[in-house]
């Protein structure tokens, strides 16, 4: 099957390819609507602090308007920050074969035109955040500065997904931060692991790029890594199964979680396994994947809570 015209080159066969309207689609590919994993990589942690505020309140399930709101400004912030992201390095995407058939550098869209889609989305997210209390609007407010700074990373140092992981994970703090209108240790416990598992699951990510990234003086984790990847990815990863594991603990989660974090360990130790840098479908399938081991924590959460207020 040949490429739908103006189609991004690793996201081809998506409903925005086959379903939108034409005009839309070029700002629908901005916002990475074809390919909304990391949408779900930002939600995630959003979902896993709203749980855990529920165990840590000895409540029976978390608030169902917070979690729609999550997911709604999810979508909405990744959006925008991708569409920042692709205004920056417009540039830069021209000359990486998997980046330049973004609308930017295709020529679907121009600068304007997608500041203007910026905005928009970022209002969207705002209009979100305000239905938080006040606490929670200013802790959203701060993230915006590291999201901002998060494109010129990977020109000055092997460690941008350090700033992802800053801003990825910032929903760990969020939804503890709208049940209780303050920041405690469990919440600064899965923050701290969450930015681990961002870290790793991200340079599984940038090994799709690393020959690209090379020439063009691109830095990454995933170049800095190279052959000790594997060994890299177990130390990410099982730090951030201690910090998200201490952060259940210390909310006084039981042994239902801790089956569900031995489960979302185990995910992730498949994965190390499985990984061959040298396979780009490989990395991009198993970086996929993280939204699997991502829900299998929430569930976790879930389930702890209710079963405790149950017994």
């Amino acid at each position: 099957m040949s490429p739908v015209a103006g189609s991004v080159a690793d996201a081809t066969g998506n409903w925005v390819d086959t379903l939108a309207p034409a005009w839309s689609r070029p700002y629908l590919r901005l916002a990475r609507l074809d390919r909304p994993i990391g949408s779900w990589l930002l939600l995630l942690p959003c979902w896993w602090s709203s749980a855990l505020a529920v165990v840590a309140g000895q409540k029976m399930a978390p608030n169902v308007v917070h979690l729609a709101l999550f997911f709604v400004g999810a979508f909405a912030m990744r959006g925008a920050g991708c569409t920042w992201n692709d205004i920056v390095d417009r540039d830069l995407d021209r000359s990486v074969e998997r980046t330049r058939s973004r609308p930017i550098p295709s020529g679907q869209v121009s600068v304007l035109q997608a500041g203007g889609f910026l905005v928009a989305q970022a209002l969207v997210g705002l209009a979100v955040l305000l239905s938080f209390n006040t606490f929670t609007i200013a802790l959203g407010i701060a993230s915006l500065a590291i999201v901002a700074i998060y494109p010129f990373m990977k020109r000055i140092t092997y460690w941008p997904q350090i700033v992802l992981g800053l801003a990825f994970s910032w929903g760990a703090l969020i939804g503890w931060a709208a049940a209780f209108g303050r920041l405690d240790a469990p919440a600064l416990l899965l923050y701290a692991g969450s930015i681990a598992w961002v870290i790793g699951y991200d340079t599984i990510y940038a090994h799709q790029d690393r020959e690209d990234d090379a020439l063009i003086g691109i830095k990454s984790t995933a170049l800095l890594f190279g052959e000790r990847t594997k060994p890299m990815l177990a130390l990410f990863y099982a730090l951030a199964v201690i910090l998200i594991g201490a952060a259940g603990f210390a909310a006084g989660a039981g042994p239902i979680f801790a089956v569900f974090l031995l489960g979302f360990a185990a995910h992730l130790a498949w994965q190390i396994v499985r990984l061959n840098i040298a396979d780009p479908d490989r990395c991009l399938a198993l970086f996929k994947s993280d939204r699997d081991a991502g829900l299998i924590l929430f569930a976790g959460l879930l389930l702890d809570a209710a079963l405790h207020r149950l017994v």
